[in-house]
């Protein structure tokens, strides 16, 4: 699992991002969150996710939000 914080929300489009604490900058679709709505996120708010490979780099998947 990697640990991160929501970096950037784009709410109209249904995706963000996670900066991981690699310092990597991890797009997500919010289809891969898990037990969390997508308008209940903030930015900044820690979560843990696993990482997968796409065509346009890497995205976030099975993203749990850390209470």
């Amino acid at each position: 699992m990697h640990k991160g914080k929501i970096k950037k929300l784009v709410r109209d489009r249904g995706f963000g991002f996670i900066d991981d604490i690699d310092g990597r900058e991890i797009f997500f679709h919010q289809s891969s969150l898990i037990d969390v709505n997508f308008t209940a996120l903030n930015e900044d708010q820690q979560v843990e996710f696993e990482v997968e490979k796409s065509d346009k780099g890497p995205r976030a998947i099975k993203i749990h939000v850390v209470q």
